[in-house]
């Protein structure tokens, strides 16, 4: 059985209700312009905010503690609501949901653009995560219930690439404006995003939800928020203030009572939120687990590389976004074609050598970056990481989705979404960790003979060191080369831990035994 045909199978008619698969090309094209132009708004609404921090923290007297809160109250919020908001799509319908989402999510970002204060600017950011919670889901589970199996692979796989890319489009149109106009004009590129994707959802998206007699499970949604928005909080808070500040330790206590609890709840109903007895499948397992790593690996990667491109290379930040277009530009096209590979050649095959070439990327950089080399020495790594990723993605999506049933699609693409935020979030906190900790500790020696205010800023991150070589003037030249050169020393063993978990993901599938994805009756199949 091939990819796209356990699809198929797996997503049979589930009730009156039912979606129908959309007839004619040309809708089917407007349907899939529509679902990924609202995935960037939501994609780049992140990484757009990285580049604006400085402008924001003068115009708006924001605290550093502030500013992780306008980028992490978006996360937690987006992240903690993906499962709950994906059930309601299947149930109540996908469309309007997706229509409320994309008008409340443009609606934020542009309010956002006159906040006048942090406290303000952070309130809507969290209201931008709910609205970005009901867009995100439902744009996969759209394309998945209304694309015949002979196009839902290549739709998935497009749809896959621009959840990769978007975040590297962002943070260079986001650099674009911050270089040639003020802050506020950074929401105006998401709030466009969502309303153009209105106008075409609006237009082209067929009403779809499924005929379901069981109850909503609402005891497992508030579990689910619970455990995943706990752990969000946790992993953001732990590395920022120590995994003992309260904020972190409440975080991640709640994170695991609440998983215990949502396991117990759901193995004990007829009709879960999510059937967790579903990973005992390998197609999902290892879906998840890769899918999982990817994000851990390349959140972290693109946080490092654009803090070597700047920091220490010293580029305008208009030109390291634009160094990391590359990666985007092989990635989206390995992305549409990964599941026909898959479907040729197995499902295990293309998805181990996808994580294999990422943690070859990984490899390439700890190994080759050079200050004296620039942006050459980094070059053959990036290439390696968006084909790694672009060979990754779309599979492990495909396999997530098509594990569970027609009438589940909102909540299987909630799943994958899920378990892309808390990757990306556990892999920022898990890798920088390292980073932050080898910079310290190899700057320490540069930092011995300045006074201990001058010293701390330093030791806090290569920004700081930037503005305290500034500050020496001439005498800060010593200072700068040694900081830059402490981490870009950090950031070797940082970037090996990030190669490892790849070659433990591949490991791990090449291992599975799974060939191919799932059957309608949710047993696995060989290839």
């Amino acid at each position: 059985m091939t990819a796209d045909s356990a699809v198929a199978s797996g997503l049979g008619d589930s009730g009156e209700d039912a979606p129908e698969v959309v007839a004619t090309l040309w809708e089917r094209r407007l349907i899939l312009i529509a679902m990924c132009v609202a995935l960037m708004a939501v994609i780049s609404s992140v990484s757009g905010l990285n580049v604006a921090q400085q402008a924001l923290a003068v115009d708006l007297d924001a605290s550093q503690s502030q500013l992780l809160w306008v980028i992490n109250g978006y996360t937690l919020a987006l992240a903690a609501l993906l499962m709950p908001i994906g059930a309601i799509g299947d149930r109540w319908g996908r469309k309007p949901i997706l229509m409320l989402g994309l008008i409340g999510f443009a609606a934020a970002s542009t309010a956002s653009a006159f906040a006048s204060s942090a406290e303000v600017l952070i309130a809507l950011r969290v209201a931008a995560g709910v609205a970005a919670a009901m867009i995100m889901p439902v744009t996969l589970s759209v394309i998945t219930t209304t694309f015949p199996p002979e196009e839902r692979g290549k739709a998935v796989g497009i749809w896959a690439g621009v959840a990769g890319a978007g975040g590297i489009i962002g943070l260079f149109v986001s650099a674009a404006i911050i270089d040639n106009a003020t802050w506020p004009w950074v929401f105006a590129f998401p709030a466009a995003l969502a309303l153009g994707s209105f106008a075409l959802t609006w237009a082209a998206v067929p009403q779809s939800r499924e005929h379901s007699e069981a109850r909503f499970d609402v005891l497992g949604s508030v579990l689910s928020a619970a455990a995943v928005g706990g752990l969000v909080l946790g992993v953001q808070e732990g590395p920022e203030r120590g995994w003992s500040h309260p904020a972190a330790a409440l975080g991640m206590t709640v994170a695991v009572v609440g998983v215990v609890l949502f396991v117990i709840v759901e193995m004990r109903r007829d009709h879960p939120l999510l059937d967790v007895r579903l990973f005992r499948h390998r197609g999902l397992a290892t879906g998840s687990v890769n899918l999982f790593v990817a994000f851990a690996v390349i959140f972290a990667i693109f946080l490092i590389l654009v803090q070597l491109l700047q920091a220490v290379f010293g580029y305008t930040a208009l030109r390291a976004a634009s160094g990391l277009l590359p990666m985007a530009a092989v990635m989206m096209p390995l992305s549409a074609v990964a599941p026909a590979l898959a479907a040729r050649f197995g499902y295990r095959q293309v998805s181990t050598f996808g994580m294999i070439l990422l943690a070859a990327g990984t490899g390439t950089l700890a190994v080759f970056a050079d200050l004296d080399w620039g942006y050459w020495s980094v070059l053959p790594g990036i290439l390696l990481l968006g084909s790694g990723l672009g060979l990754s993605m779309s599979p492990a999506t495909e396999a997530i989705t098509s594990s569970l049933p027609a009438d589940k699609q909102g909540v299987a693409s909630a799943l994958n979404d899920t378990v892309r935020e808390i990757g990306g979030a556990v892999g920022i906190a898990l890798i920088a960790s390292v980073l932050n900790a080898q910079y310290r500790s190899n700057v320490s020696d540069a930092t011995d003979s300045l006074p201990p205010e001058l010293a701390e800023r330093v030791e806090e991150g290569i920004g700081g060191a930037l503005q305290t070589a500034a500050q020496l003037g001439p005498d800060g030249a010593g200072l700068l080369d040694a900081a830059r050169q402490a981490w870009l020393d950090g950031m070797r063993p940082a970037l090996w831990l990030g190669a490892g978990l790849a070659i433990a993901a591949a490991a791990y599938t090449a291992l599975s035994g799974v060939g191919s994805v799932v059957s309608n009756d949710h047993d696995e199949v060989e290839s």
